[in-house]
């Protein structure tokens, strides 16, 4: 009589596949956690300001999320296409005067200085992203740098808006006829909405079949060229659409400063967003939040200790690149896979 082997386990049997490992599902979990857990600290964040000095909390949680903006269309270039540009503050600047100039002509349309912010900063980067695209490396660098210097000393010589010293926009654009933008909480919210949608576009256009082109000419653009697509197109958009989103920051910083001046595109500020950028973990769009919200925190703790906050900043920086390899984003990772 033939002997039958004894039944496994059904937990042997079940395909390895099918069970998904405990440090991927950790992974995914952080992944939607710590942009849900963000998004809803800053969405409860005004309830709990008027506890304390509201006016300056809420200032200083409306400047990160401004600059978290800038900070996530430069990932898109930089973290996702390799791309590292010295003058993307330049688009800063260029959103914050297509307001400013157009309100100094009594033009008091939201809508309008919107348009010409976008615009406008659409247009310069077609332009500098069709001649800078042309190059690699170093000299990629180095062509948006002058970029960048060539519209910081344009803005500069524009003695009939302030040149060098800025102008104040001492009134605020209407939408639909109402003076909403008065109120500092509306503000908070509309510049909360713009941070949201900014950051589910950009994600929906990296994980696109846009995304993965552009991240396939990131790591080799001699084989996405074999295999039919064209990299400098699709560069050269991901550019336009960075730099676009960039003057959509600098629209809103104009009216959250009520200032505008040329010293928000000088290349010190390309390098700080490029900080928050590394600082937050490249390539992750919420790690540009967590990178702008840590730097400009720090930026206002150490200020308040010394007026060259920067000496003790730069070291924190280094063991940031030498312990938490990929910034924030990377330290959290490694530490929910162990």
């Amino acid at each position: 009589m033939q002997q039958t082997a004894p039944a496994k386990p059904a937990s042997e049997t079940a395909p390895a596949a099918s069970a998904t490992p405990l440090p991927v599902a950790r992974f995914r979990l952080a992944h939607v956690a710590v942009p849900f857990l963000l998004f809803a600290l800053f969405a409860i964040l005004p309830a709990f300001a008027q506890f304390g000095a509201e006016g300056y909390i809420l200032s200083l949680v409306m400047r990160v999320m401004i600059f978290a903006i800038a900070a996530m269309s430069l990932d898109l270039i930089l973290g996702y296409g390799a791309m590292v540009s010295f003058g993307h503050a330049a688009f800063i600047g260029i959103g914050a005067y297509g307001a400013g100039i157009l309100m100094q002509h009594a033009v008091d349309d939201f809508f309008i200085q919107l348009a010409a912010a976008l615009g406008g900063s659409a247009v310069f980067a077609l332009v500098t992203g069709a001649l800078s695209l042309r190059t690699k490396g170093v000299y990629f660098i180095m062509i948006t740098l002058a970029f960048g210097q060539m519209a910081f000393f344009f803005f500069v010589s524009l003695a009939a808006y302030g040149g060098d010293d800025g102008m104040t926009l001492r009134t605020t654009p209407q939408i639909f006829g109402q003076d909403w933008l008065a109120h500092r909480h509306f503000l908070y919210y509309l510049i909360f909405a713009c941070m949201l949608g900014v950051y589910f576009l950009l994600r929906a256009i990296v994980r696109s079949r846009f995304g993965r082109v552009l991240r396939g000419a990131k790591e080799n653009p001699v084989r996405m060229a074999a295999i039919g697509f064209n990299p400098y197109r699709f560069q050269l958009a991901a550019y336009v659409i960075a730099g676009t989103i960039c003057g959509l920051s600098g629209f809103l910083l104009a009216h959250q400063t009520e200032f505008i001046a040329p010293a928000f595109m000088t290349w010190q500020r390309s390098g700080e967003l490029i900080v928050m950028v590394v600082l937050g973990g490249m390539g992750t769009l919420h790690g540009a939040i967590i990178g702008a919200a840590a730097f400009l925190i720090l930026e206002e703790m150490l200020s308040r200790i010394t007026q060259d906050w920067k000496l003790i900043f730069g070291p924190v920086l280094v063991l940031v690149a030498l312990f938490a390899r990929g910034g924030i984003m990377g330290f959290l990772r490694r530490w929910g896979l162990k």
